[in-house]
């Protein structure tokens, strides 16, 4: 980081007579709903390097490099400004507070979104070196998510009912939600066929500091996974502005319609990749969300887009901190859930080592392959990649929930704690029983044929001799204990039951066919093309 280093010793300010704040990683952000204010003659910033957080966990070399270069960036920005900056690298967080209190003394800071972080720091914040403050970038309050889910199980839809209403966010005169619905999911369901064309995503052209950074990242972390691809790092303030711009200019009409849709011809389709950086603090969301509100776009991008920003972003975050990320359930939650012996919940008992197709080596599924793919080239995949397919293929063949949890945290450049648990715990693995999500999120081949192209290029046929159907029946047939209560399983759960017996000792073998062979890294083929093929082959 010698560069850098230079180029801020340059430009530095005078640490004489400031107030000081310490700025984590996802925090980068001076505006409004920062604690930096107004007067850069007053303010003095501190931002850390962990020298241990990297080396915490094989991250993506993408997600470190976005991170790290975004935060040297948001440093010159400020010292350009007249902020004065105290930049350290410390062996940890703790230790370089530590170091700063002893330099500059009692810093503030707004409350930390990732429990990780909040738990290495408890200790000087006891010991009143960093004095905490709510963090401002949040669109709701504690007292929101009470209201509306302090009774029973966790529902994001009451939430969202309770903030639109709260916030007047798509409501009309007489306090209906615009439309006459509070959700137009049922319309973004729309296979994509290739019109409309879908944007190219922006590109950015590497500074000294992005090359920097990357070369940092290749050589301290070359055993990480991912690709590292500088073009496609959005580091710098003008940068987060070009890449809202670019999304409002060419994703945000036709997100609603195709939010659902896969395709190996478009990666990322209209999503508007935004999330990395509004986890970073580099966006704000409620300026997203009221930018949104005010665009003339199909009300269902505008809803979708906001569901997903006020709705389920706040949501899951509200369920992390009441839960502990699920280490420590409300009392009326209390036995609820399985656990498993290390204490991650557990509902379905699952607890297969994490295959090697998750890191690269092929399954022989289209789906799976070109999703893993995605991942390990860029660091992203959107939604429902993520759910319908990693997800889905994870809870199939009873991969351990937690082990895809921490792949999903290390993989993924928008992912942190807060965003991981909820999601895979809660809702991707179903490993939280229905704290949070009314059902597992299974599916066989037909989901991936009607929203997706993968099929049509896979060795396997939907409805021919695809696993993933044998392995959805099995599943159900597998969990009809665990999951005969509830009700939003009846009628799948019935279906299963009524397999023959025949059937179900084919789907049993499929089970384990595939289970084995992803297990053992093996590539799987069809042997035979006729209606519910009893073999499955697989070269190892």
């Amino acid at each position: 980081m010698r560069y850098f280093r230079s180029r801020l010793w340059d430009i530095n300010s005078s640490f004489e007579d400031r107030r000081w704040v310490y700025v984590s990683y996802d925090q980068l952000n001076a505006g409004p709903f920062s604690l930096i204010g107004s007067d850069p003659r007053d303010v003095g910033i501190v931002l850390i390097e962990s020298l241990s957080k990297g080396r915490r966990r094989t991250y993506h070399k993408q997600k470190l490099a976005l991170l790290l270069a975004n935060q040297r960036q948001f440093a010159l920005e400020q010292a350009e400004l007249g902020v004065a900056v105290l930049y350290l690298v410390a062996d940890s967080y703790e230790a370089g507070i530590r170091k700063a209190h002893a330099q500059i003394g009692v810093m503030e800071c707004m409350e930390h979104a990732e429990r990780e972080l909040r738990q290495e720091l408890e200790s000087v914040v006891d010991e009143g070196k960093l004095v905490v403050q709510a963090n401002r970038l949040w669109l709701t309050t504690a007292q929101d998510f009470e209201v509306a889910c302090s009774k029973g199980t966790w529902r994001m839809d009451r939430f969202y009912r309770v903030v639109r209403r709260q916030y007047n966010v798509l409501i009309d005169a007489a306090g209906r939600p615009v439309g006459g619905r509070w959700s137009f999911d049922a319309d973004n369901r729309e296979r994509w066929n290739g019109t409309p064309k879908s944007p190219q995503p922006l590109s950015f052209d590497p500074d000294r500091i992005v090359e920097e950074v990357c070369n940092d990242v290749e050589t301290s972390f070359a055993d990480h996974p991912g690709v590292l691809t500088p073009e496609a790092l959005p580091t710098t303030a003008d940068d987060a502005q070009a890449l809202w711009k670019w999304a409002k200019a060419n994703c945000l009409e036709h997100f609603g319609t195709y939010e659902d849709a896969m395709s190996v011809r478009s990666r990322t389709l209209f999503h508007t990749l935004v999330s990395s950086l509004m986890n970073l603090g580099r966006l704000t969301p409620v300026r997203l969300v009221n930018e949104v509100l005010a665009m003339d776009i199909p009300l269902n991008s505008k809803e979708g887009f906001v569901r997903q920003v006020l709705g389920w972003r706040e949501f899951v975050r509200h369920v992390h901190v009441q839960s502990d990320g699920f280490r420590d359930l409300p009392e009326r939650l209390h036995g609820r859930v399985e656990r498993d012996a290390a204490g991650s919940v557990n509902a379905l008992g699952a607890a297969l080592p994490l295959p090697p197709a998750f890191w690269g080596v092929a399954s022989g599924f289209n789906c799976l392959d070109q999703t893993v793919a995605e991942v390990l080239e860029t660091g992203y995949t959107h939604h429902i990649n993520r759910l319908m397919i990693l997800s889905n293929w994870a809870m199939l063949i009873g991969a351990s929930p937690r082990d895809l949890t921490d792949w999903f945290w290390v993989m993924f450049t928008d992912a942190y704690d807060w965003v991981v648990e909820p999601n895979v715990l809660g809702m991707g693995s179903f490993a939280a029983s229905d704290i949070m999500s009314t059902k597992p999120y299974i599916s066989g081949s037909a989901y991936l044929k009607r929203m997706s192209d993968y099929c049509s290029d896979c060795a396997f046929q939907p409805g021919v001799d695809c696993p993933m159907t044998s392995m959805y029946w099995n599943f159900l047939n597998r969990h009809q204990e665990r999951l005969g209560s509830n009700p939003r399983m009846k009628l799948a759960l019935t279906a299963a039951s009524r397999r023959t017996d025949d059937q179900k000792r084919h789907e049993e073998l499929v089970f384990y066919s595939v289970q084995d062979a992803l297990t053992q890294g093996a590539r799987l083929v069809p042997e035979g093309q006729q209606l519910h093929s009893p073999v499955l082959t697989h070269n190892g």
